[in-house]
């Protein structure tokens, strides 16, 4: 049997992809686990039976993260081996929120994260997914970073925003709006 533990990352280091050790705080290590993070509550999610096609289109969302993890941790001299998020991901991503809003009410004014159990944790999964985005936004400038992943992350904030509406009409729970301050309060 396979070890899970292997003792070398005790010292606060690990290894990329070509054997290269650094610390567990370095940049790249910190945008993968990002992307970890954001695929497990998008597992949570999906612990939950979903309205229509929502766990179908969080099982691609998960696959394509795997693909975005590898395609981020994966030394820039070998990234044309592995297959990468490309526009068709992305395209995927789009037609799947335009599908999902095309029922939705008009958004009139913001709407505060919540309702049922599985629109609150989608509303946690776009929090997650807007700052993994910001973290290999930040990786990129010192970091081979596909504008496709990008895309993609941006998108995925999006979709988990529709989903979290989509299944709230679903299960009938009424989104609750913001309201505007009161001026000369």
């Amino acid at each position: 049997m396979v070890r899970i533990y292997t003792r070398t990352g005790d010292d606060g280091t690990t290894g990329l992809v070509g054997g290269k050790r650094v610390t567990k705080n370095y940049p790249l290590v910190e945008a993968c686990g990002e992307i970890d993070e954001l695929n497990a509550m998008i597992g949570v999610v999906r612990s939950k039976e979903l309205p229509g096609a929502a766990d179908t289109i969080l099982e691609g969302v998960q696959n394509d993260l795997f693909v975005i993890g590898s395609e981020i941790a994966t030394p820039e001299e070998i990234t044309g081996k592995i297959r990468g998020i490309g526009n068709e991901e992305v395209q995927k991503i789009e037609k799947a929120i335009d599908t999902l809003a095309k029922d939705l009410e008009p958004l009139k004014q913001f709407i505060l994260p919540g309702g049922s159990r599985s629109a609150a944790q989608l509303h946690l999964a776009r929090a997650v997914a807007r700052r993994t985005e910001r973290r290999l936004v930040a990786l990129s400038q010192n970091h081979r970073v596909s504008p496709h992943v990008l895309c993609y992350l941006n998108r995925l904030s999006d979709l988990c925003f529709v989903l979290a509406r989509y299944i709230n009409r679903h299960e009938g729970v009424q989104e609750l709006h913001t309201f505007p301050a009161k001026r000369g309060d």
